[in-house]
């Protein structure tokens, strides 16, 4: 397995350096930031394979922060907080934090951590596009359902007849169903399906 980069936001400058030197160390590569609100822009730069937020608390500057790098470019992101409170868990986790770890960044259990808050991630990401290709099925297929009505309604003809042409059409301009039932949608006449 190649190196993981890391980008470790600490809001306390003081625990920043040991932190980026405990985790170089165990032979991560590091980079540092001091303020979650450029997340996004920090992550562009460095790439990295995980985000680490070290806070006492999140805020909402550091949880606008990691929403707004998800939008973009999501990333596993671990934050280690002194703050239990069920509020500030449920706030990070639906900013999206994949692991939250009360009391400190122990050196001794990051590599477990991590690999917890990678495996959470890309199970979360393997959904997340699973869920977008059902619903991009579904308004094809309702999409393809309304160009069929219409063939049916202005036509004249069956439904199996009315697929058929969308079929052959698609196939003569290779294109697939979902495209001809758009231009059908979209015709003022449907003279062009022959």
């Amino acid at each position: 397995m190649d190196v993981l980069k890391i980008l470790l936001v600490e809001h306390e400058v003081g625990r920043l350096a040991p932190l980026k030197a405990a985790l170089g160390n165990q032979g991560y590569e590091v980079a540092a930031a001091e303020n979650a609100r450029l997340l996004h822009d920090q992550v562009m730069q460095f790439e990295p394979d995980v985000v680490i937020v070290g806070v006492d608390s999140p805020d909402r500057d550091t949880l606008e922060g990691i929403c707004v790098m998800n939008q973009d470019r999501p990333r596993p992101v671990v934050m280690f907080s002194d703050d239990g409170n069920p509020h500030a868990i449920r706030a990070a986790i639906q900013a999206g934090v994949v692991s939250y770890v009360v009391s400190g960044l122990d050196p001794g259990r990051i590599r477990a951590v991590l690999e917890v808050a990678i495996a959470q991630f890309q199970a979360y990401q393997a959904l997340h596009e699973n869920l977008a290709g059902v619903r991009r099925e579904l308004a094809e297929s309702k999409l393809i359902d309304q160009a069929k009505s219409r063939l049916m309604r202005e036509l004249g003809i069956s439904e199996p007849e009315a697929y058929h042409r969308m079929r052959r059409h698609a196939m003569k301009q290779q294109k697939k169903i979902a495209q001809v039932a758009e231009l059908i949608a979209k015709a003022r006449r449907l003279d062009f399906l022959g």
